[in-house]
């Protein structure tokens, strides 16, 4: 059965009749705000961390499941999958030596993983968090700051690739420097890697997000994302897209005490 949306509308895009999803690396920052973003809907949320002791952290934050797993493991991956429907993948390094040498890293290995665990499942669309850095988006960051992380860029950038040649549906994701601001809902999107540069709020990342595998028009793309009030030079490559966030506002029902 294909669910409405809260203003009783029919939502369209890949993953229309979506009804489970899972939040891969939901303990971190930007996990965290996507757990805020569907939290309302009517999406059962499953989400993933590698530690027990914040299992109940994410529950506060609005996971129906949360299932502890390490996406180095294949198995982990597979059972994290099971019986969703859409996949949003938040993971990545926390802070360390390892950005820069590189070898390792859950932003390769365990990406590209859950993408292997998604094949030949229900899964139909799958957003991946990247960022702007990496392959064709070089520009978008600084020479020093790109020495510093070339090991997690080439690790993103590798893990980018294997989703592209995957077969799934997929956006890629590309947000410039994440910061904790409120969100402004002044996104400017480029696309073709030489097209934005600056800052956006976590916030605004998870909601265009959420909204990514319900809208057409983001299908198989790969977007760099920054606010209109962080931006660090001039936009190129613009591409005006409808996002459906329409589907991701709060379910009345779902709401009620």
């Amino acid at each position: 059965m294909t669910a409405t949306g809260p203003d009783g509308t029919t939502p369209s895009g890949p993953a229309a009749d979506a009804t489970r999803v899972l939040v891969a690396g939901a303990s971190g920052q930007t996990g965290i705000e996507l757990l805020s973003v569907l939290r309302p809907t009517d999406l059962t949320v499953r989400a993933t961390t590698r530690s027990y002791a914040k299992v109940d952290t994410l529950e506060r934050h609005g996971a129906d499941e949360v299932a502890v797993a390490d996406f180095f493991e294949p198995r982990d991956a597979v059972a994290a999958v099971r019986d969703c429907d859409i996949v949003y993948c938040a993971v990545g390094t926390p802070p360390s030596y390892r950005h820069t040498i590189g070898g390792k890293l859950v932003d390769r290995t365990g990406v590209i993983n859950l993408v292997t665990a998604a094949l030949g499942t229900k899964v139909s669309f799958f957003v991946h968090q990247s960022a702007i850095g990496v392959g064709s988006s070089k520009s978008g960051l600084s020479l020093p700051a790109r020495l510093l992380i070339r090991g997690s860029l080439r690790a993103k950038q590798d893990a980018e690739a294997a989703l592209r040649r995957s077969g799934l549906a997929y956006t890629i994701v590309r947000p410039g420097r994440l910061t904790n601001a409120p969100p402004r809902d002044d996104l400017v999107v480029g696309e073709g890697g030489d097209s934005v540069a600056g800052s956006v709020p976590r916030a605004d990342v998870a909601r265009l997000m959420a909204a990514a595998p319900f809208t057409p028009d983001a299908e198989n793309r790969t977007l760099e994302v920054v606010s209109r009030d962080g931006l660090a030079e001039t936009p190129t490559n613009v591409v005006d897209i409808d996002w459906a966030f329409d589907r991701i506002e709060a379910d009345r029902d779902r709401m009620q005490p």
